[in-house]
């Protein structure tokens, strides 16, 4: 039987802000902040892997559904074998996964999620306007061609978006994403310190 990891889901468009909240709520012991993107990101772009990731992110297009499953797989397993994530003391906080219906299927056995947190901001250029400013600040090529990141918008409508279905509607919390970083983030915590206790 496949372990399976307690986790946090964070949901929303590109630019909501799940990558900062997620790495706010991985500063508390208790939890791990993993997101897929990092991991993409932080892939050699000589290798294999790294020139398909460049390929796919420059047309603000989805990696491929086995692939990214496969590199969250190994990615967790490495955090396992080095000590920087102890499943039965912490829980994941994931951001970024799972990126369509496909994935969804492929990670749940893999995955306890304990809720689906969704940021929710329906003011697109307001999330452009974020993600040009995180682009000059982080050096996020990807982010930089707004053409490339309302294309992002509309991969995410057509093929995140639906994510929320499989999941049952109990699983699910809004959180409005709209607002400052400490604004948004102290909705964020009101609901996990509602749904969850540590263990030690």
């Amino acid at each position: 039987m496949t372990e399976r990891y307690r986790c946090l889901l964070l949901f929303g468009a590109p630019g909501v802000g799940k990558g900062t909240q997620g790495k706010m709520l991985g500063q508390k012991a208790e939890f791990v902040h993993l997101a897929t993107g990092d991991i993409f990101r932080s892939l050699d772009r000589q290798s294999e892997l790294g020139r398909k990731f460049v390929e796919y992110s420059s047309r603000g297009e989805l990696v491929p559904d086995d692939l990214t499953v496969q590199l969250w797989r190994e990615y967790v397993r490495g955090l396992i074998a080095s000590g920087r994530y102890r499943p039965a003391h912490q829980v994941l906080v994931l951001d970024g996964i799972p990126r369509s219906l496909p994935q969804a299927r492929m990670i749940e056995p893999y995955i306890f999620p304990l809720r689906v947190i969704h940021l929710a901001a329906p003011n697109i250029d307001e999330m452009v306007r974020r993600m040009r400013v995180r682009s000059e600040k982080e050096g996020r090529h990807d982010d930089m061609d707004e053409g490339v990141v309302r294309r992002r918008f509309e991969v995410y409508e057509r093929e995140t978006a639906p994510v929320l279905s499989f999941y049952p509607r109990n699983l699910i919390e809004e959180v409005d994403a709209i607002g400052s970083i400490e604004e948004v983030h102290a909705r964020l915590t009101a609901v996990v310190a509602r749904i969850y206790t540590p263990s030690h």
